[in-house]
């Protein structure tokens, strides 16, 4: 086996589990939040992390993007750079933080909170861009120990806490928010202190070739963060914060999906950036119909095992969210395929297409809640956020085309795994009023996995041997 692929093979396997290992720390403790809080505290705390993600966009300019492509330019010089874009990152939440104080009784307003959470959030984000860098950097040499620890730390310290002052506070969503906000800062704040100290030095023209890369990725981000987002806020606007808890559990089942996503991407980038330099461009198709195959594979075991899933984490009261996942995991198809053609546009710097993309697929979406949304509830929410999630697909592909790099991937693959992958979820979809049926499938589809495993036992032992 090619030794690169071994170390990404290694790297990804440990991130998947480590990641799935964090997530369900976060799982366990679901079912005692949904219970301790009220659906109106956990609707508001739902409101809190969407806010909290689109000014994750604007403040900290996400300059961790800039490695993909900086860990070549000035590899020898890379302490330095990061060191470099963290301060920049710093000046500009710092700068942020001060605007949002000055006009705190308007921002109260418009977002629904008190000033001490919309603080908290701030001193979240200024220690955040720390982790971030430092985490790239260590996946982007699959250093993949070092990196496991910190989120293993900061996931169950941050579930942990939480959990604590949930109980012990008399003000339990403060406690909520105060438990997850401080693992972050804390560890945050020391690796701040850390990378200042390692090598290298800072260099302000660094801050031009990284504005190049992030001005035009920020509406990218910005806008595919409110794609993700604002669902729940107009949701919150319009419906109140029971129907928001209700559509954030959903999305918390469906976070099993996106987990496996980032765990696979953050190994997959590193692997794909070293084979693009290469021109190796028929071993990414080969192995990018696999990866797909696999992780849709897995969105439709999530898909199946929804109801019971949302049972046990939200309990009864909960469980009419079952009707989401489908739309909501087809979404999560559809965001991992195109996350494949955005990294081809980062490694080439062709950034300001994603960002035209983005804004388009957020209007759309923005549009469509505002029309279905008080129309049909919250439910229409999952299906105007999948056809915002298609709309991406079909203008990254575009994109990747247009830049000449069409032969990355095989585009007939992908339309007919997209497609394959939306008639299987609606056959699930109907099989969710066909308790028997659902189950007779659920426990096929066990035994194609046992068997697949079974077949491949001796490569998979081999693998995590490695």
């Amino acid at each position: 086996m090619d030794a690169n692929i071994t170390k990404t093979l290694k790297s990804g396997v440990w991130y998947t589990v480590s990641n799935f290992c964090l997530k369900g720390i976060v799982f366990l403790t679901t079912p005692i939040f949904t219970r301790l809080l009220t659906q109106a505290e956990y609707g508001i705390f739902s409101n809190f992390t969407s806010w909290l993600n689109i000014l994750m966009v604007i403040t900290t300019l996400n300059v961790e993007a800039t490695l993909i492509s900086a860990r070549y330019e000035y590899e020898d010089k890379l302490d330095g750079y990061i060191k470099s874009v963290l301060l920049l990152s710093l000046l500009s939440t710092t700068a942020w933080w001060m605007i949002v104080s000055f006009f705190m009784d308007k921002v109260q307003t418009w977002v629904d909170m008190p000033a001490l959470y919309i603080h908290l959030m701030f001193v979240y984000l200024f220690t955040l861009p720390a982790i971030n860098l430092f985490q790239t950097r260590e996946r982007f040499f699959y250093r993949y120990k070092i990196s496991v620890a910190l989120s293993m730390t900061l996931s169950i310290g941050s579930s942990l806490l939480s959990v604590v002052l949930v109980i012990l506070m008399s003000d339990s969503l403060t406690g909520r928010i105060v438990g997850y906000v401080l693992p972050n800062v804390i560890i945050g704040g020391a690796l701040v202190v850390y990378l200042f100290r390692v090598g290298g030095k800072i260099v302000i023209t660094y801050w031009k070739e990284a504005l190049k890369i992030v001005l035009p990725f920020i509406p990218h981000l910005l806008s595919l963060t409110m794609l993700n987002q604002t669902d729940r806020i107009m949701i919150t606007k319009i419906c109140g914060e029971t129907d928001t808890a209700l559509y954030s559990l959903a999305y918390n089942v469906a976070m099993i999906i996106t987990l496996l996503l980032t765990s696979l991407n953050g190994a997959f980038s590193p692997w794909l950036g070293e084979k693009l330099a290469m021109k190796d461009y028929l071993t990414i198709r080969k192995i990018s119909k696999r990866y797909t195959m696999l992780f849709i594979y897995f969105a439709i075991g999530i898909m199946l095992f929804a109801p019971e899933i949302l049972l046990i984490l939200g309990g009864k009261k909960y469980i009419e969210a079952k009707w989401l996942m489908i739309p909501i995991a087809m979404g999560c198809i559809c965001q991992f395929i195109y996350t494949l053609f955005v990294n081809v546009e980062q490694f080439e710097k062709k950034t300001v297409g994603m960002a035209y993309a983005s804004i388009s697929a957020a209007v759309l979406n923005l549009v469509l809640n505002a029309w279905l949304i008080p129309k049909y509830g919250y439910v229409a929410a999952a299906y105007t956020t999948l056809i915002g999630y298609l709309w991406l697909l079909l203008v990254h592909m575009y994109l990747v085309y247009r830049i000449k790099m069409s032969r990355v991937y095989s585009y007939r693959f992908i339309v007919i795994a997209v497609c394959t992958a939306l008639i299987i979820a609606c056959f699930i979809g109907g099989l969710y009023q066909f308790l028997f049926a659902r189950y007779l499938v659920a426990v096929i589809y066990i035994i194609v996995t046992l068997v697949f495993v079974w077949h491949y036992k001796g490569r998979i032992l081999e693998l995590v041997k490695k």
